[in-house]
């Protein structure tokens, strides 16, 4: 399946010099959405998936959809502030500063198997800091899981001691 042709490149978005890219075309076609969830299950290569994880904002499109396909709970992580019960919080660095996200200290039991994934991995600093969150609430990653990586941004790198597959490499 030709997935690349369903994403769009948007020059200078969402700043100069950056070329984002667009996964709106793939979400806009039902049988590509469907392809992509089913091509994104088929990455975990079966194993056991108790809590799919999935980041602010983009996160939460395929995240609860690869629950579904997998039998799992869906476990939001979002910005600080954003959820309503007691939450424990990861800071990570960013190209210039930092960030924080946040999860609820009851949505991952000690010894739940985790599928942590995100649209896109870049630098690695959200999957990095959503790793550890789910570590400290006592989750065993089974694998971080992408639609798209970045290889140029060597994102990889800070989640190098965690298994990590991507539908589309850029």
């Amino acid at each position: 399946m030709d997935f690349k042709s369903f994403i769009r490149d948007v020059p200078n978005f969402p700043k100069d010099g950056i070329i984002f890219k667009d996964i709106t075309p793939l979400l806009q076609s039902p049988e590509m959405l469907n392809k992509t969830t089913e091509a994104l299950a088929q990455l975990v290569n079966g194993h056991k998936i108790d809590k799919v994880v999935g980041m602010e904002s983009r996160g939460f499109i395929f995240g609860p959809l690869l629950a579904s396909k997998l039998n799992a709970g869906f476990v939001p992580i979002r910005k600080p502030g954003k959820l309503p019960s007691t939450t424990l919080s990861e800071t990570y660095d960013l190209e210039y500063g930092k960030d924080t996200l946040e999860i609820h200290t009851d949505s991952i039991q000690k010894g739940d198997m985790v599928l942590i994934h995100d649209d896109v991995l870049a630098t690695g600093g959200t999957a990095s800091a959503a790793c550890k969150l789910v570590e400290k609430l006592g989750g065993n990653i089974v694998q971080c899981n992408f639609l798209i990586e970045l290889t140029f941004l060597e994102g990889i790198s800070k989640i190098e001691e965690y298994q990590a597959k991507s539908l589309l490499k850029y």
